[in-house]
């Protein structure tokens, strides 16, 4: 039976429909993905089925005694409340009782423990200490510190708390909206594995391919009103994807081909006979009319990057260059770098690690504090902010635009701001509307719009990635990798880096600048590693620290050795004193066996990734579901391990 139905769902706002008599049933176990472009209506989707809209017809069916639970999007903007105070209250009146029980224990005098008495009797009467164990073993479980304040955590341990609050009340579906938006890599590594243990069902919207693939066990995708579902991965939903588009184009051609018939034979029969066939005239009727209704597919971005006059080859030079802040604290140490016309740069690392402050130091808004940096000539910058700060919210999307013109050149060619807009999607309507009521998307692709109508031979994108639809995200990929121009990109989108950047640089907290040759995955296979990956738990930080606390890709990983300075210890091999060790015949033996142990293990682990990517695997027996996740996990930290082993002696031998 399923756990949820959505049965003949209608929702409009004035004449535009968002929902069109849309049904959708979720089993036990499931892990749905609701896609659709930008402003088709997903998150609102979500907020019917939480209860905060509701629909103007069809019905909502949860199962009987069934709990449903939401991971909001939007993360709380100052809530001082303790991370025990926000978990606790997911049981409305106990979880308040408890937490003032708490806040109790912390004071002596007569009045509170007069207080607290009282506290205790009604939380036992609720049998309130149980749930107490549940919200303690939640904390614990997740590394989060009781006491900690929720506005003094970065994004990712907010996040964190927020899923807990969800999952401590043992729902039956858990609804997410966009949960990866403005995480580093480790806390959605950390996020996909608190996922993989839920054995409830999942709804969930993302844009995060990589996420998706890891995530969901079925597609759902929103077009034009419908909900269509397809029983498949990601991967296989995209091809069958275009195998419906392909089929819907081709009978809508003949339908138009048909209707085209049809007029023709009217406007004949008028001069060839006194009277028609009414039946033909009304089947006519009919076919216009159902031509009027077809909704039709919403166009497809389209968009051009204003190239500059070409910089000079060399962007900015770096030569043990470090920066400062006044109280001493250092955000970059000792940093060598070459940036080069038409480099693709990825920066990587957690959330607080300086990413945006090596960015100023290479575009020249911040002087080094120690070292040299050498900028290019003929430098001209264009900044994508995360925060969307560049837009004015109480203008219109046009006014955002124009700025006083009424056409902007693009390589060359004059185009009307507004013709412009309608590259990016936005209707003529649209694009007289003000910011502040555009969805994430539409503010995404209005900054987009916006960074793309001026000149610039460098493209600064900080987070871009967030709230753009895939096929916009295609795009952008696209014309990135066609842009002449220099690129520096920070992005948590792994499948994004890996599409896009030549390099990537690595900043690991400790204010190490590393630079390896390839995007995200080539990072990973060179040894590139978080220093939250230690296999440990490590409690909630400051905002601004580390946000994540387990491996980015399952499984326990030793911390990578530090391939770029020479000066440093390879991870396992005795400290270098005389240069490095000779590889001895054992060692040599088992640097040959190596390759085919790491083929093996990457064999064995396709074998299992093919196996939990399919649609049916977590409706299966939960006890085999489990041993496939633990099995995938260990393969995954055994194939790390020994490639590990193989780069070490791999450097030994070098030697």
């Amino acid at each position: 039976m399923p756990v949820l139905t959505l049965d003949d769902i209608s929702l409009a706002f004035g004449m535009h429909p968002l929902l069109d008599h849309a049904s959708l049933t979720i089993d036990r176990g499931e892990r749905v993905c609701l896609l659709g472009r930008n402003g088709e209506g997903k998150s609102t989707l979500l907020k019917i089925l939480a209860g905060d809209v509701v629909p103007d017809g069809g019905h909502i069916r949860l199962e009987e005694g069934a709990r449903l639970a939401v991971l909001p999007q939007t993360l709380p903007s100052d809530d001082s409340r303790t991370a025990y105070e926000v978990v606790s209250g997911a049981f409305p009146e106990t979880g308040e009782l408890l937490a003032e029980f708490h806040r109790l224990t912390q004071s002596a005098d007569e009045a509170s423990l007069n207080r607290m008495m009282k506290v205790q009797e009604r939380i036992e009467v609720l049998d309130g200490w149980n749930l107490d164990q549940r919200v303690g073993a939640i904390l614990e479980n997740y590394g989060i510190d009781p006491e900690q304040r929720l506005n003094t955590l970065s994004g990712g341990w907010q996040r964190r708390v927020l899923l807990a609050k969800a999952l401590v009340g043992e729902p039956d579906i858990l609804l997410l909206d966009e949960p990866t938006n403005h995480l580093d890599v480790p806390a959605i590594a950390w996020m996909e594995q608190a996922l993989g243990q839920f054995r409830g069902a999942i709804l969930f919207v993302s844009h995060d391919r990589a996420f998706i693939r890891r995530t969901a066990t079925r597609i759902v995708e929103l077009d034009r009103g419908k909900l269509v579902s397809f029983a498949a991965n990601y991967d296989r939903y995209l091809a069958l994807k275009d195998k419906a588009l392909e089929e819907e184009e081709r009978q809508n051609a003949l339908f138009d081909k048909r209707l085209k018939q049809e007029e023709a034979w009217i406007r004949q029969g008028i001069k060839a006979r006194r009277t028609r066939n009414m039946g033909r005239v009304r089947a006519l009727k009919a076919m216009r009319e159902e031509h009027r209704q077809r909704r039709e597919r919403g166009g497809t971005a389209s968009f051009a990057i204003e190239d500059a006059a070409r910089s000079g080859k060399l962007v900015a030079e770096a030569v043990h260059a470090g920066f400062a802040y006044g109280d001493g604290t250092s955000i970059i140490r000792d940093m060598n770098l070459t940036v080069l016309r038409g480099d693709k740069i990825g920066l990587v690392g957690e959330n607080g690690t300086g990413k945006t402050t090596l960015v100023r130091l290479l575009l020249g808004d911040l002087e080094p504090t120690e070292g040299s940096l050498r900028l290019g000539t003929n430098l001209q910058v264009a900044y994508f902010d995360q925060l969307r700060g560049e837009l004015d919210l109480e203008r219109t999307a046009l006014d955002n635009i124009a700025e006083g013109r009424e056409y902007i050149d693009i390589n060359g060619q004059q185009k009307h701001v507004m013709g412009y807009l309608q590259e990016f999607l936005f209707s003529p309507q649209r694009a007289r509307s003000p910011v502040s009521v555009f969805s994430g998307g539409e503010r995404a692709r209005l900054l987009l719009a916006k960074l793309f109508s001026k000149p610039a031979n460098i493209l600064v994108l900080d987070e871009p990635t967030n709230d753009l639809d895939v096929e916009t995200l295609e795009l952008l990929e696209a014309r990135l990798v066609e842009f002449s121009g220099t690129v520096i990109l920070i992005s948590h989108d792994r499948e994004f880096l890996d599409n896009v950047v030549t390099d990537t640089i690595f900043l690991d907290g400790t204010g190490k600048v590393r630079e390896y040759v390839g995007g995200y995955s080539d990072w990973r296979r060179q040894g590139g590693r978080f220093p939250a990956e230690t296999g440990g738990i490590r409690k909630a930080g400051n905002r601004g620290a580390p946000s994540g606390s387990m491996p980015a890709d399952s499984g326990q990983m030793k911390p990578a050795a530090d391939k770029t300075d020479a000066g440093d210890k390879a991870a396992g091999s005795p400290e270098k004193k005389q240069g490095k060790a000779k590889l001895s015949y054992k060692l040599k033996l088992e640097l040959e066996q190596l390759p085919g142990m790491i083929e093996s293990l990457e064999n064995r682990l396709a074998e299992l990734q093919e196996k939990v990517s399919d649609s049916d695997f977590y409706a299966g027996d939960q006890g085999e579901v489990t041993a496939t996740l633990e099995a995938m996990a260990a393969a995954e930290a055994e194939l790390e391990q020994t490639l590990e082993r193989w780069m070490e002696l791999e450097e030994m031998g070098a030697g």
